[in-house]
């Protein structure tokens, strides 16, 4: 299921990133004494109470100089309001209410959104006082912290988790496989949707079930039940998005969460970008199925090895996902469409995939007898028992001597011989080291 959303909204230079730094529980945003300087990487993980979330910090959105900083802070509370369950509107206690804090709210109102007000820089008791004016804002949960301490923060994490949305969501049977399209925005992953759906044999179920952000398409092929998961991304709703391409990674993220399988889409035209690199490894650290899918191949001048160097250059910039397969189709001429829900089909069933205790042991113990693992210090890493603990992703535990011994480079090793022997096509193959009491 998606995990709620907590977007940071604010002006410049309130502390916004330094209250992102604490959530995320790590320095991921430049945090510098100047308005403007946050770069990526704008989203992160949390947990508070049992209650795992993403957070968004709307700093990390850039503009020109000419703009006029009104219509920034209007745009990012724009974005935040689209994508949150639950907005953080960070405000400056030293500096008072301005008039962008006032036209913040505004927006926020209009939102009908919960939102939470943290007063920033109250640092001591004395400049405790210094919140009671931001109540004339509207808010109800009007909580003083200072980053900079982190007081205050256990109060503002609870006031969050209060509002998150219920965790019931529509399911789908255990054998429906829930596919998304995730990219760049105009990688053409909605014509995509539609030459999928449109296919022949695709039935497509005439009710939808809906999310907040996201309409699902349960569909039937070749026997096999589907959803598509429409990634709200695909239906662009406004012109801020055009222009602001990081919020296409959090909408990722969250059709992420409720697949099996990302088909990831690439541009054939414009190649490869970096942005492209990041959506994929998403989908690789939640462990999800994945399918490289090339779009627009129609449109690329090509000869005879055109399509090979393309796999050259993905295999390249995805070295972390050898194992995602690559189809190369047009949405536009629908060439290679029909190759695309049997690929799926195919990696799901991978992604699923149980080996038996004594069979993964003989591969693993055959294994180690061609190539013994090196030795550290007079000492040789052993792997004395293995077994799968849990499907989609595989998860195996090595029950070992010593955890430490065990080299990167050996462990990627055994990781390719379990490929070559059950293929794992299409999915990450998560291997976990238990030390073995004796």
């Amino acid at each position: 299921m998606s995990l709620p959303v907590v977007a940071i909204v604010g002006r410049p230079n309130v502390g916004k990133s330094t209250i992102f730094n604490r959530l995320a529980g790590e320095r991921i945003a430049i945090v510098e004494d100047k308005p403007g300087i946050t770069r990526d990487r704008i989203y992160s993980r949390s947990e508070w109470n049992g209650r795992d979330f993403h957070v968004i910090d709307t700093g990390g959105l850039e503009f020109d100089e000419q703009d006029e900083i009104l219509e920034h802070i209007r745009n990012q509370a724009e974005l935040a309001i689209e994508e949150a369950d639950v907005i953080l509107f960070v405000t400056d206690g030293r500096d008072g209410v301005t008039p962008a804090d006032e036209e913040v709210a505004r927006l926020l109102h209009r939102s009908n959104k919960p939102v939470i007000m943290a007063v920033n820089k109250i640092d001591d008791v004395k400049h405790k006082e210094d919140m009671y004016e931001f109540y004339r804002l509207g808010f109800e949960h009007v909580i003083p912290v200072s980053s900079i301490h982190g007081t205050g923060t256990g109060d503002m994490l609870d006031a969050l988790v209060e509002h998150f949305p219920d965790k019931d969501e529509a399911e789908y049977d255990e054998d429906t496989i829930r596919v998304s399209l995730i990219g760049r925005p105009n990688v053409g992953k909605s014509s995509l949707v539609n030459a999928i759906l449109g296919e022949e044999r695709v039935i497509v179920s005439p009710v939808a079930g809906t999310t907040r952000d996201a309409i699902d398409t349960p569909f039937e092929y070749e026997g096999q039940e589907y959803v598509l998961i429409d990634t709200a991304g695909i239906r662009k709703r406004g012109k801020v998005y055009e222009t602001v391409e990081k919020y296409s990674v959090l909408r990722a993220l969250r059709a992420i969460e409720r697949s099996d399988v990302c088909l990831i889409v690439i541009d054939g035209e414009r190649g490869i970008a970096e942005q492209d690199k990041k959506i994929a490894g998403y989908a690789h650290e939640a462990g999800r199925a994945a399918v490289f899918v090339v779009n627009k191949w129609d449109a690329v001048e090509k000869d005879e090895k055109t399509m090979d160097r393309f796999k050259r250059q993905i295999r390249d910039h995805f070295q972390f996902m050898e194992y995602a397969p690559i189809l190369f189709v047009s949405a536009k001429t629908k060439q290679r469409i029909h190759q695309i829900l049997p690929m799926v089909s195919e990696v799901a069933e991978q992604h699923a995939m149980r080996i038996s205790t004594s069979v993964l042991n003989q591969v693993l113990h055959d294994a180690m007898i061609t190539t013994p693992p090196p030795s550290s210090r007079g000492r040789r890493f052993r792997v004395q028992y293995a077994t799968q603990v849990s499907v989609k992703p595989p998860t195996i535990v090595l029950f070992v001597n010593d955890p430490e011994l065990a080299h990167f480079s050996y462990l990627r090793y055994l990781e390719n011989q379990l490929r070559n022997s059950f293929s794992f096509k299409g999915t990450p193959l998560k291997m976990l080291l238990r030390k073995k009491n004796s």
